[in-house]
């Protein structure tokens, strides 16, 4: 079967080329393209506003002055989402411009069974590209591009060399960060930036337009910081919302390597023709905040962290400058991490009926030639977000029409809505107020999900509410600890509710 798909993939790969071929000879006057990811990284994680109206929706102790000027030189999106509230889910989007929901694959670590004694049993997920997709590097390679892969790739699938790229660090993942300790390149973000540098230059010397997507690895390992940083950040006051010191300090080395990339594109003349883009995997891990993000309490300017779809675990930084994009400009209109495959496939000139076949996301051009303003067509109407499984929260998913963004919360099987132009800190519930609006909106993420057939939770007949369950925090210095439902951001949105107990209906 897998020797058939590979087959089927080079097929389609060869149709594209064939039909494209005649747009290869223009290739050398065709834009290059840098994608750089963050890992866990908070909406308001850096030393740049991300919102014009918001003083909050930056780090109150964290400093990035490289992003500063990445966003002074270009756009911010305010409202940018990475595609998936876990890291996997979001890299394997991003290769093949469609949602986590339609992909099945939904979350980074292994699927809980009905042994591990949740109310609720997700569905298993897959861990890995399949042969047959057609990934955005092979999609550019149509165009005339060579691509390239650096940092953490951790969707397997044999690696950025097995998916189209000509270049990288291999089939990497979270545990490559681990011994990634050199106090001069902590978790090689230097490192990796000089060697997607050094893949720049010689496509440049070649007359190759490229792509290079560098996946760093912080804020993972935050403990490999460089000792210098960290003793930098010491002398610092502390934040009221942010106060780790090695937090802090990997967040600041990470921001060393965009500069190496900036000043790196400077001096080989390639800043004027290449897209430079910044982006968050997903939202921050809760316990960067001292005072944690799924509270009333909190001062954080969104609710939600990492695991769950609350505005805190997919809403991220989002910055582009290049070619004809005004400098300090901000788009408000919503954008999403899948949104990027259509956007590069235009600037390589690439028409959208050449793409595969599913592709979900839009073209973010229009917003980009327009001071941030107009609309994205995309496969289907709105951003859904679905995570059925157990991290930050039980299992849910989410649907964001305009303003408005509704949670369902498959526990209980209750919901949420609110309105984003006011409540942009998801503090106030409006399903009661507004009944017709939150029973539109839970049908229409019913609709999307059962179109693409994704995966939902099943009531588990095992469980036992009497039984402590406990669960991984995950990571090289991971620890167990019990699972509490009232940690759930739905308690806050219905205080009055006690865990469920299921049954058969």
């Amino acid at each position: 079967m897998k020797e058939k798909s590979l087959v089927s993939r080079l097929i389609t790969i060869s149709a594209l080329i064939m039909i494209l071929a005649p747009a290869t000879a223009l290739s050398a006057d065709r834009p290059n393209i840098v994608l750089l990811i963050s890992d866990d990284q908070a909406w308001y994680g850096t030393s740049v506003q991300m919102h014009p109206q918001m003083p909050n929706s930056k780090s109150d102790f964290y400093h990035t002055p490289n992003l500063e000027e990445l966003a002074a030189q270009g756009m911010r999106f305010s409202s940018g989402y990475a595609p998936a509230t876990v890291c996997s889910p979001t890299r394997a989007s991003l290769q093949t411009g469609m949602s986590p929901a339609k992909n099945l694959w939904t979350k980074a670590a292994p699927t809980k069974t009905a042994e591990d004694n949740y109310p609720l049993i997700p569905m298993v997920h897959r861990r890995s590209l399949r042969d047959e997709e057609i990934t955005i590097a092979e999609v550019l390679s149509t165009a005339g591009y060579t691509s390239a892969h650096y940092g953490k790739w951790h969707i397997d699938g044999g690696g950025p060399e097995a998916n189209g790229y000509d270049g990288g660090d291999g089939n990497t993942s979270n545990q490559t960060a681990w011994p990634l300790n050199d106090p001069d390149n902590p978790l090689d973000v230097i490192g990796m930036s000089n060697r997607a540098l050094d893949f720049m230059r010689a496509a440049d010397t070649a007359d190759t337009p490229f792509f290079v997507q560098i996946s760093y690895y912080p804020l993972h390992e935050e403990g490999n910081a460089s000792p210098e940083t960290v003793a930098r950040v010491e002398a610092r006051e502390r934040g009221v919302v942010h106060d780790s010191v090695l937090v802090s300090a990997i967040t600041e080395d990470l921001d060393v390597g965009v500069g190496v990339i900036m000043e790196g594109l400077e001096a080989l003349g390639l800043s004027d023709n290449t897209y430079l883009i910044f982006m968050g995997d997903n939202g921050h891990r809760d316990k960067d905040n001292p005072i944690g993000s799924n509270t009333l309490e909190s001062q954080a300017p969104l609710m939600g962290a990492k695991g769950n779809v609350s505005e805190g675990g997919i809403r991220v930084p989002f910055i582009i400058s290049g070619p004809g994009i005004e400098s300090n400009s901000w788009s408000h209109v919503p954008v999403v991490g899948y949104d990027f495959f259509p956007t590069f496939a235009e600037w390589a000139g690439i028409e959208t009926n050449q793409l595969p076949e599913g592709i979900e996301g839009g073209s973010l051009v229009p917003l980009l030639e327009n001071q941030g303003s107009g609309e994205i067509v995309r496969l289907n109407e709105g951003l859904v977000f679905h995570f059925p499984h157990y991290q930050a929260g039980g299992p849910q998913s989410s649907i964001r029409l305009g303003d408005y963004k509704l949670i369902k919360y498959y526990e209980g099987n209750r919901v949420a809505l609110f309105d984003l132009s006011k409540d942009i800190g998801e503090r106030h519930n409006l399903a009661s107020d507004m009944p017709i609006k939150a029973a539109e909106f839970e049908h229409r993420l019913d609709r999307y999900l059962a179109s693409v057939n994704a995966q939902m939770p099943q009531i588990n007949l095992d469980f036992d509410p009497e039984k402590a369950t406990e669960t991984s925090t995950g990571g090289q210095h991971s620890t167990i600890i019990p699972y509490n439902p009232e940690d759930d951001p739905k308690h806050i949105y219905f205080p009055h509710l006690v865990p469920v107990i299921y049954s058969i209906p």
